[in-house]
């Protein structure tokens, strides 16, 4: 048996990424062993793609060992829409671990993140709509296509990819994110309609 999970590359492109199932371990796993073990993954491989394959079955191993994640998020607030809820920080580290929160029917602007990212969707269900650029020398994009995530979905997006999302049903969206450093030079926002692009 396998699971299956997303890798989404800068062209818009969503290819199945498959993997054996794993056994249920012997001892939980805990977050702080799935960090060390990401860390480990980030320091000895450069390559995102490989760093997403490498890192996607951790996710999923941490999520099916730890309950608690269900119900640990914030309630979004009304006006604003979404929540985030960092789940460890600590300087100099080379990763944001966060729950964040959508209430239904909010829509994210059109972005990418400028870092390798991972989306484990918790409850509700999320509808992602994949984009590229159309002009590699301007910032007009086109859309590729459209996907909804359910509870237990995993998607992982490459540095240049690019997305945005919106909450779709009757309750609050909860996802389990995670990102590598950020190029805050290279991350952006996208407006289809006036063909521009601007920092995020």
């Amino acid at each position: 048996m396998e699971n299956c999970d997303w890798l989404v590359n800068a062209a818009g492109e969503r290819q199945p990424f498959r993997y054996p199932v794993a056994d249920p371990p012997d001892i939980p796993y805990r977050l702080y062993r799935f960090l060390s073990e990401v860390e480990d993954i980030i320091i000895a491989e450069r390559d995102d793609r490989r760093r997403l394959e490498a890192i996607c079955p951790r996710v999923r191993r941490l999520l099916d060992s730890s309950p608690w994640l269900q119900a640990y998020h914030l309630q979004p607030p009304r006006d604003r829409g979404w929540s985030v809820l960092k789940l460890y920080e600590e300087p100099d580290f080379k990763l944001t671990v966060q729950m964040v929160a959508w209430l239904p029917g909010r829509t994210s602007p059109i972005h990418n993140h400028g870092a390798w990212g991972i989306v484990a969707l918790i409850d509700g269900e999320e509808k992602n709509r994949l984009w590229r650029r159309s002009d590699p020398k301007g910032d007009r994009i086109e859309l590729v296509e459209e996907c909804v995530l359910e509870p237990g979905e995993i998607i992982g997006f490459e540095p240049d990819a690019i997305h945005n999302v919106e909450a779709l049903g009757d309750e609050p969206t909860v996802s389990f994110n995670l990102y590598g450093i950020t190029d805050y030079k290279a991350r952006f926002e996208f407006d289809p309609e006036k063909q521009t692009a601007k920092r995020f």
